[in-house]
Parts: C-alpha cells; sequence; structure tokens
C-alpha cells in the first residue's frame, strides 16, 4: 500500500503538470495586433451594384436602435417628411435595394425639468462601410420617470431637420 508521502508526491506532481500545461497553452495564444490608426479622412463611396440612373440617389433609414416603438415611429414619420421637402429619396420598404443605409441609434436620460435625446445616425454604403456619422443631442423639457417622455413631437421634429440638413449637405459636398 502506498505512503502518505507517495500521495503527497503524487498530488504535487499533478498540480505541477498541469500548470505547465495551462502555461504551454498560454504561451501559444498570440497577442492581439495593436489597434490600428483611426483614419480621419473621408472614404469616397463604394457601390457594389451599380445604381439605377433612372431611380438616382437613395437612402433607406434601418430600424432605429434604443428608442421605444411609438418614438421611433414618429421620428421615422418626421425623417420622411423633411427627407421629401429637400427632395431626398427614401426607399421605405424593408430590405429594398438603396445608394445608402442609415443605421440610427437613440437614447434619451432625464430628470425632472431637464432631459436630453442624443442621436447618432451612421450612413454606410452597400458594402457596411462607414461613410458619414452625423450625431447630436436635442433638450427636452425633462420627465419623471421615463425619460422619454420628454421626446415631444418638436423634439422628434428638430432631430429629423438636423438630421436630413446634414445628410443632404454631405451628399452635396
Amino acid at each position: 500500500m502506498p505512503h502518505k508521502t507517495e500521495f503527497a508526491i503524487l498530488r504535487i506532481l499533478k498540480v505541477i503538470g498541469g500548470l505547465l500545461l495551462v502555461g504551454g497553452l498560454a504561451a501559444c495564444q498570440g497577442a492581439n495586433p495593436p489597434p490600428a490608426a483611426i483614419n480621419t479622412t473621408p472614404v469616397a463611396p463604394s457601390f457594389i451594384q451599380p445604381i439605377d440612373e433612372q431611380q438616382g440617389t437613395t437612402f433607406a433609414f434601418e430600424p432605429f436602435t434604443g428608442a421605444p416603438g411609438n418614438i421611433a415611429d414618429e421620428l421615422s414619420n418626421e425623417i420622411g417628411q423633411q427627407a421629401a421637402l429637400r427632395g431626398l429619396k427614401l426607399v421605405r420598404r424593408v430590405g429594398a435595394d438603396a445608394t445608402y443605409r442609415v443605421n440610427g441609434y437613440l437614447a434619451a436620460t432625464g430628470q425632472p425639468g431637464k432631459g436630453t435625446v442624443f442621436y447618432v445616425f451612421d450612413i454606410v454604403d452597400r458594402s457596411g462601410r462607414r461613410l458619414k456619422r452625423i450625431s447630436g443631442a436635442e433638450e427636452t423639457g425633462g420627465s419623471t420617470g421615463d425619460p422619454w417622455t420628454g421626446a415631444t413631437s418638436t423634439v422628434l421634429t428638430r432631430i429629423a431637420e438636423r438630421s436630413v440638413v446634414e445628410i443632404s449637405a454631405w451628399l452635396n459636398r
């Protein structure tokens, strides 16, 4: 029968072997490459498919991330109205072909007497590469509880106006 000392030695050897195995596996892991520098020069649009010249340049807004459905729907309607006023062509069918897609992200913060709706719209080409970012914040009248209650029609109209003006300016640069 093995002695207590032999069991202790076997345990120690198992622990050392496990540590060596873990250390060996860790050494096999390559270091992450350093982050690449941020490119601040504007990127020219690229297209996977040719643009339909009769249709012209079109934009498709993807469903907004972060906003409740009623707010997202109202903002979408406001953007549609502002785009029509400025001659931008929006494609409203889900998954429809468009020259550019616009991904929207919204967030709201609030307290009694003061609140803010933050927005970011990324214009991407057909390959998904971001070409332009539009961002901003709109002050609201505040809220009690849910910060989205301060996102009135007036606030959403201002977000839509500013965003569509920036899209139009970028398109006509």
